[in-house]
C-alpha cells in the first residue's frame, strides 16, 4: 500500500510542476513590474511568493 501511495504522490507532482513553473514566470514578470515602478509593497509581496513557490519546486524535485 505504501509503494501505491508513494507512485500516486509522484504523479501529483509530476501534474503540479509546469503549473509551479508558470506561476514563477508570472510573478516574475510582476516583479520586474514592481521595480520598474519603484512599488516596494509589490516587491516584497513578490519576493515572498517566489520563496514559496521555489520552496514547492523543490520539494517536488525531491519527490522524484
Amino acid at each position: 500500500m505504501k509503494f501505491v501511495m508513494e507512485i500516486i504522490k509522484r504523479e501529483e507532482a509530476k501534474e503540479r510542476l509546469p503549473v509551479i513553473k508558470m506561476e514563477i514566470d508570472y510573478e516574475l514578470l510582476t516583479l520586474f513590474d514592481a521595480l520598474e515602478d519603484d512599488d516596494q509593497v509589490q516587491i516584497i509581496k513578490s519576493k515572498e511568493r517566489l520563496k514559496f513557490l521555489r520552496k514547492q519546486l523543490i520539494e517536488i524535485e525531491e519527490i522524484e
